[in-house]
């Protein structure tokens, strides 16, 4: 068995976890507790995956860009712990009021992700649940501007150039890091973007920022992009741009895996 999950290898070729580094989706799951009410959240699929993988019962997972609460209600439901951090009031009162886990603990926090005094609330919780460090992280960043989330200025959705975003992008990774456990993973859940006619290889960009804070790439997945809001109904003026163009439609994100 490895040692960072519960994956019992007599029995591996049962095991529901992918190990493909494409991933294709057909549709996000709605059942149980997600609803997709968010724009711009990710599929629960992801977060599943990436528990299974890499945590064990019992253990935490923790999300700087709580949301909607995805990766809360998969922990939930796979039996580990949890702390999240978001900056919108409303979101962070939502999700607190549909986690109900009463035998693994569950703190949503307030906050802006890329200050410090955010994080020594998580330190405080980790503290008080008697737990050192967290196991895995789970990050799903805004893609830049690409979606205006919300009007504080804090948010990294309105950052007023791409330099702005990745700073303070790496310091919230850089705080992330400072609470996860050694030789445990770390993943980025990133899309890419387009501007004035240019490509923004904003997952790359991120992984770099990543990799100079000492993380090592451990995979680069490649998820199918279905269903996203801006495109639906839309396919064929999408094509008739793309054909009448130089460019090719976004149909994919990453999934990128660091280990500490």
């Amino acid at each position: 068995m490895p040692i960072f999950n519960d994956l019992n290898l007599e029995n591996w070729k049962d095991s529901e976890i992918w190990t493909d580094s494409l991933w294709i989706i057909s549709e996000r799951d709605k059942s149980g507790k997600h609803d997709g009410f968010y724009h711009g959240n990710f599929v629960p699929q992801i977060p599943r995956q990436l528990i299974l993988r890499y945590t064990k019962k019992d253990e935490v997972v923790f999300d700087p860009f709580v949301g909607s609460g995805t990766t809360a209600y998969e922990a939930e439901t796979f039996g580990r712990h949890f702390i999240g951090i978001d900056i919108q009031k409303n979101l962070v009162e939502q999700v607190k009021s549909k986690v109900d886990n009463k035998k693994y603990f569950s703190e949503i926090i307030l906050g802006d992700s890329s200050k410090n005094t955010t994080f020594d609330k998580v330190s405080e919780t980790l503290k008080k649940q008697n737990k050192e460090n967290i196991s895995l992280a789970i990050l799903h960043p805004p893609y830049a501007d690409i979606i205006k989330f919300s009007n504080l200025k804090d948010d990294l959705s309105n950052a007023k150039s791409l330099k702005e975003f990745l700073e303070g992008f790496s310091l919230v990774l850089k705080n992330t890091i400072s609470i996860l456990e050694k030789s445990r993973y770390l993943a980025i859940v990133i899309g890419d973007k387009y501007t004035a006619g240019q490509w923004i290889p904003l997952g790359f960009y991120c992984m770099n920022e990543a990799q100079k804070l000492g993380l090592t790439l451990k995979s680069i997945i490649i998820k199918n992009m279905e269903g996203n809001r801006a495109k639906q109904n839309k396919e064929g003026i999408w094509r008739y741009r793309a054909l009448s163009s130089d460019y090719y439609i976004f149909k994919h994100e990453y999934i990128l895996i660091f280990k500490k």
